[in-house]
This record gives C-alpha cells, sequence and structure tokens, in this order.
C-alpha cells in the first residue's frame, strides 16, 4: 500500500510526496507554509484521486508525459514525475487512484 511522505523545504515550507507500495514518488505537491495547509492538501489527494477527470494530461517541452491533479476548484494539488511514454503516464494516475484512497501519512516534519 501506499504512503504520503509529509518533510520540511530548506526553505522551510512543508511538502508531501505520495509514494507506492514499492517505494516510487508518483505525486509530488506544491510547497506549503503552515503544517495544517499540508495535511489539507493531502486529504484533498484523497477526495479528488478517485475522479479520472480531475487528472490533467500535459507534455513538457522535451517531449515528456506528466499529469497535475487538480481540486474541485481547479488549484493544482499534485505533479506526477515525468514519463517516457503515454502508457507510462496512465500507469501513473492508475498508481495514483489506487494508493491515494487508502494511504497512510507519514510525518518528517518534526
Amino acid at each position: 500500500m501506499g504512503k504520503f511522505v509529509m518533510s520540511t523545504r530548506k526553505n522551510g515550507e512543508f511538502q508531501f510526496n505520495l509514494k507506492a507500495s514499492n517505494g516510487q514518488v508518483i505525486l509530488t505537491s506544491e510547497g506549503y507554509t503552515t503544517k495544517s495547509a499540508c495535511e489539507n492538501g493531502i486529504s484533498s489527494v484523497k477526495k479528488n484521486a478517485a475522479d479520472s477527470g480531475k487528472f490533467e494530461k500535459l507534455t513538457a517541452k522535451n517531449g515528456k508525459f506528466y499529469f497535475n491533479l487538480k481540486a474541485g476548484n481547479g488549484q493544482i494539488i499534485g505533479t506526477s514525475e515525468m514519463y517516457a511514454s503515454e502508457s507510462g503516464r496512465a500507469n501513473g494516475i492508475k498508481s495514483v487512484q489506487e494508493n491515494a484512497p487508502e494511504a497512510a501519512t507519514e510525518d518528517l516534519t518534526s
């Protein structure tokens, strides 16, 4: 089962990564100024991951594929890694949908 790992960036902001059961990062958040905002971001991922319509499929300038997960208000709550193929990106989205709803949170901020 996957897990959210909450950590602190060098600039003092909080962020989370959603990791698959194999430890690979499948979604990364923006930086949050407070821990509670970061926790709200995790809740938002859990809530929105089941909705395929919340995933924005994109192609980077270098031709790699990635996706954003958006909240109900359209705000980006997480961004994937870069994938070499569209099928890789599709598998990444599937992994978020399977792992996020039940994922525990590991807090490394303290």
